[in-house]
């Protein structure tokens, strides 16, 4: 049966009583359904969030094996530090209240399959004497990468409380002050793929190694959204917040209802009600309506258009998005395969965090995409990650939907069989690093992307999304600005989270604050946010009640 938080079930009717707030049905609560919902409550309309889980959050989730806490989606959080746009996102939606704040000096170390490591330190001045200790030959194209990370973290750049299709002459031009003195810094770092800068290294672990600064090779990212993330982490704004993933999700869940707002768990959204080219409510799988003024699907976008709108609308580019970039290699998020392990004592390494490069023969083991393994120590993140005294590894590498998928659905055994192998190469390949890690091990877990799939409904089992610097963010950035997060012909209906304004929690968070600002435009508001008021330190408690997913763990 369903699980409500909130009060009197009276969305079954179909026309609100007189005078009465405006209605707003949001399908899916991850952070972008959430956020949607509480900018909202905010502006004085009566929301309601469907969501076909048991947990807030959609993949910003974790859960719970034999007292440990598997975190799935955080690495680092763009905004964690005051003074940016991104904070006052979190601060108004209550994401960071009462928690401390993990920043770490390093943001990746690499190790190559012989042994040397690089180790890429947020500190331009400390990295550049590094990297050249570890080739000086290639100390040209050193010094321009660590003189462009100098510039970047003199830059606090982050555009997410307004869509530009709102912004007034006086905003775009404060924006324009702080652009155009580093315009040709964005335009060249925008312009050169990182693939290829790392390509002119004469040292073949540098060439290796600068594409994994984030865990994986991106492979189409140009150098800015490194340099930028670094600098935000040296700048202790890309830092990562207590309680993480679903710490997160429970806080903005916590802000949402404290506004009013009300969530429905275990309530599948079937179908999309419309009548007269407007939508008007939603059906659920159990055949149950409800009705609203407005409808917003924060979830996933080819579901939504295919599934729940069947298919009747769409726009010029959201039909280029879903028909042509989305079967594009490169354009989303390839899915992931994650190992965790539960470890009895602690991981006798300093690095937090490491990406081990990988022979073709070991990547074919694990059905990689690229030859490498990223490895964290999760418990160096947050408290309540592990028991007193045990450790948290998290080990991730992108591998192939298709693969997956096809095993689980022609032959279960096979598939759980494969995953049991995953899980065994893992634990042989850290017992090499750390002998005696092995038989510490009490419980490890394989998630693949079809487990993403079954869970949040991502196509693909895609964790973000779009990716960025792609056709696609190009496009998605004209359905914020130009459609205005709507599709054509279809009123009262509006696009919001990761598959509308690309991924990334904090762009899927935004994205919820612009629907709810074009909400208030067409209610003739004006729109009003404010910040969360903490009521004290935050525990691990208020992860609540996490349920055993219905997987069979692998040992």
């Amino acid at each position: 049966m369903p699980r409500e938080t909130g009060g009197k079930d009276d969305w079954s009717e179909r026309h609100r009583p007189a005078g009465g707030r405006p209605r707003v049905i949001i399908i899916g609560a991850g952070v972008g359904g959430l956020s949607t919902g509480a900018y909202a409550q905010m502006n004085g309309m009566d929301t309601r969030v469907f969501e076909k889980h048991v947990l807030p959050g959609g993949c910003c989730t974790a859960w719970s094996r034999e007292g440990y806490l598997f975190d799935y989606c955080i690495e680092w959080l763009v905004g964690t530090g005051a003074g940016n746009e991104a904070n006052q996102i979190w601060r108004e939606l209550g994401a960071l209240d009462g928690k401390t704040i993990t920043d770490f000096e390093v943001f990746n170390t690499v190790v190559g399959e012989d042994g040397r490591s690089v180790t890429f330190y947020n500190d331009a001045d400390r990295l550049e004497r590094h990297l050249l200790e570890v080739s000086p030959a290639d100390a040209r194209l050193i010094r321009s990468f660590c003189r462009d990370l100098r510039r970047f973290a003199g830059i606090s750049l982050y555009p997410f409380l307004k869509p530009a299709a709102l912004r007034t002459t006086g905003e775009k031009l404060r924006m324009l002050r702080t652009v155009l003195p580093a315009f040709r810094l964005f335009w060249r770092t925008a312009a050169t793929q990182m693939n290829a800068f790392s390509g002119r290294f004469q040292d073949p672990l540098l060439r290796r190694a600068f594409p994994n600064i984030f865990f994986q090779d991106h492979e189409v990212f140009p150098l800015l959204p490194y340099l930028f993330n670094m600098a935000g982490a040296h700048n202790r704004n890309c830092g990562f917040p207590q309680g993480g993933s679903l710490g997160l999700a429970r806080s903005v869940e916590e802000r949402y209802t404290g506004l009013g707002g009300r969530i429905t768990y275990r309530a599948r959204v079937e179908r999309i009600l419309v009548e007269g080219d407007r939508a008007v409510g939603v059906q659920l799988r159990d055949g149950r309506r409800y009705y609203a003024d407005h409808v917003v699907a924060a979830c996933d976008g080819y579901t939504t258009l295919y599934g729940l709108l069947e298919g009747r609308y769409t726009s010029p580019r959201v039909h280029r998005l879903y028909t042509d970039l989305l079967h594009r290699p490169g354009v989303i998020y390839p899915g992931v395969v994650s190992v965790f392990l539960g470890v009895d004592g602690e991981v006798p390494d300093d690095r937090h965090s490491t990406t081990y490069l990988l022979s073709r023969e070991d990547g074919a083991v694990l059905h990689a995409a690229q030859d490498s393994l990223a490895v964290q120590i999760r418990s160096r993140y947050s408290d309540g990650f592990a028991p007193p005294g045990k450790s948290v590894l998290h080990c991730t590498y992108f591998s192939d939907f298709d693969y997956w998928h096809g095993l689980r659905s022609t032959d279960r055994r096979a598939y759980r069989a494969r995953k049991q192998e995953v899980a065994d190469f893992v634990r042989g390949y850290l017992e090499k690093r750390y002998p005696g890690l092995g038989g510490r091990v009490e419980v490890v877990d394989v998630a693949s992307p079809v487990t993403n799939k079954r869970y949040t409904g991502n196509h693909n089992g895609s964790i973000l999304a779009w990716m960025a610097f792609t056709d696609a963010d190009d496009v998605i950035g004209k359905v914020v600005n130009k459609d205005r997060c709507r599709l054509d012909g279809l009123d009262g209906f509006w696009l919001a989270g990761q598959w509308a304004g690309g991924g990334g929690l904090i762009r899927a968070a935004s994205t919820g604050r612009f629907v709810a600002q074009y909400l208030c435009q067409e209610l003739g508001r004006e729109f009003r946010a404010w910040e969360s008021v903490p009521a004290g330190p935050w525990h691990p408690d208020k992860l609540g009640h996490l349920p055993q997913l219905d997987r069979r763990p692998v040992r």
